[in-house]
C-alpha cells in the first residue's frame, strides 16, 4: 500500500518539534508556497497499492524531546483509527459474505484472525481469506513503526538497514526448520519490504533523478524476478539474499521514478477511478479471480462490479464520515485554543 501524507503542507502540534507533511514538486522537493503538486502525484499519494510507505518529514532544527516521543503513541492511534474507520466496515461486509460463501471451511478461529489483523499467522485459513495476510501486515506496521520511531528515532535508518539485512537470514532459517513457505507471510520475514519503503520515504529528496533506461531495467526486474524457479537450496538462497532484495529495490526505484517524472497515463480517468476503488477491489477480487468456476474475463468484471458496489455504498460514506469528524475535531481544537483561560 503506497501511502504518503495528506496534501497540504500542514503542521502537527508535536511539542518541541514540528512534524510537517510536505507536498513534492515531482522531483522530491517541497512545493513552493501556493503551488500544487502534479495531478498524478496527488492521485499517487491518495490511492493504495500492495506496498505502503509512511512518509513523515520532521524539521531538523529542533530537538526530539521526551514530550514529543510521548506523542507518537497518539499519532499511531490516530493513524490506526483513521485507517480502520474507512476500511473496517468494508472488511466486515466482506467477512460476512465470505462466511456465507465458504461456511463449510470457515471457523471462528479464521474469522477472529481476520478481524484482529493476524491472518498472516493463520496457515489453515480458507481460500477466500488467502489475500488478507497483506492487510494484516499493513495494520501491524501501523502499530509497530510509530512505536519504534518514538523509542529510537535517532537510529531509525540503522534499524531499517538492520531489518533489511536480517529478514532474509530469518527466512532462510525458517526454510531450514521446514516452516511452510519459509514463513513468507510472517511480519518479521516480510519486514524488509516495508523497511525499503521507509528508507525511500526518508531518502527520496536526496536521491538523484532516475533515468528512463534504469527505470525500465527496474521494471523488468519487478516483472521477471517472481518467475525465478527457486526450487533448490542454492536457488532459494540466491532468491533470498540477492533477487528478492533486488526486487524490493526495483519497486522503490520505479516508485521514485514516476514521482520524479510524472507520466500522463496516470491521469487517465480510468486509472484514477481504479485507484479510488483499489482497496475494495483488493478485498473483492479473491472470491472471483482465483475461482476456477469463473472465466478470467467474467471474474474480472464481477470483481470490478463487487468492488464498485463496496466503494460507493460502504467505503465512500465512511470516508465522508471520517472527513466530517476530522473537521469537527479541528473546529473543537481551534475553539479550545482561542478561548482564554478563566
Amino acid at each position: 500500500m503506497l501511502l504518503f501524507c495528506d496534501g497540504e503542507c500542514e503542521e502537527d502540534s508535536l511539542p518541541g518539534r514540528t512534524a510537517r507533511r510536505l507536498d513534492c514538486d515531482g522531483r522530491g522537493r517541497p512545493c513552493s508556497k501556493g503551488a500544487s503538486p502534479p495531478r498524478n502525484l496527488e492521485r499517487f499519494r491518495k490511492y493504495r497499492s500492495q506496498d505502503f510507505f509512511c512518509h513523515f518529514r520532521l524539521s531538523d532544527h529542533d530537538h526530539f524531546t521526551e514530550r514529543t516521543r510521548s506523542n507518537w503513541d497518539h499519532q499511531s492511534a490516530r493513524l490506526l483509527y483513521s485507517s480502520s474507520l474507512s476500511d473496517l466496515p468494508c472488511g466486515i461486509v466482506f467477512l460476512m459474505v465470505a462466511v456465507v460463501v465458504d461456511c463449510h471451511q470457515m471457523s471462528s478461529y479464521h474469522v477472529a484472525a481476520a478481524l484482529l489483523y493476524l491472518a498472516n499467522y493463520d496457515y489453515s485459513q480458507p481460500w477466500i481469506f488467502g489475500h488478507l495476510w497483506s492487510l494484516s501486515v499493513e495494520e501491524q506496521f501501523y502499530i509497530l513503526w510509530p512505536s519504534v520511531l518514538k523509542r529510537w528515532h535517532q537510529h531509525r535508518r540503522a534499524i531499517l538497514l538492520g531489518v533489511i539485512a536480517f529478514a532474509p537470514v530469518l527466512h532462510a532459517i525458517l526454510y531450514r526448520l521446514k516452516v511452510p513457505e519459509g514463513g513468507d507471510a510472517l511480519f518479521p520475514v516480510i519486514a524488509d519490504n516495508l523497511a525499503m519503503g521507509c528508507l525511500l520515504a526518508m531518502l527520496a529528496p536526496r536521491i538523484p533523478r532516475i533515468n528512463g533506461y534504469l527505470a525500465l531495467a527496474m521494471t523488468a526486474a519487478v516483472i521477471l524476478v517472481p518467475y525465478y524457479p527457486a526450487n533448490t537450496v542454492p536457488r532459494t538462497l540466491l532468491m533470498l539474499f540477492f533477487l528478492r532484495p533486488l526486487f524490493h529495490l526495483s519497486i522503490a526505484g520505479v516508485v521514485l521514478h514516476v514521482i520524479q517524472v510524472p507520466y500522463g497515463f496516470l491521469n487517465w480517468r480510468a486509472v484514477e477511478w481504479l485507484g479510488r476503488i483499489s482497496y475494495s477491489l483488493y478485498l473483492w477480487q479473491e472470491p472471483f479471480c482465483p475461482n476456477p468456476n469463473f472465466r478470467p474475463v467474467y471474474a474480472i468484471l464481477l470483481a470490478l462490479a463487487a468492488a464498485s458496489l463496496s466503494y460507493y455504498c460502504v467505503e465512500q460514506p465512511m470516508l465522508k464520515l471520517r472527513e466530517k469528524r476530522k473537521r469537527e475535531r479541528g473546529t473543537a481544537i481551534a475553539r479550545a485554543t482561542s478561548t482564554p483561560a478563566a
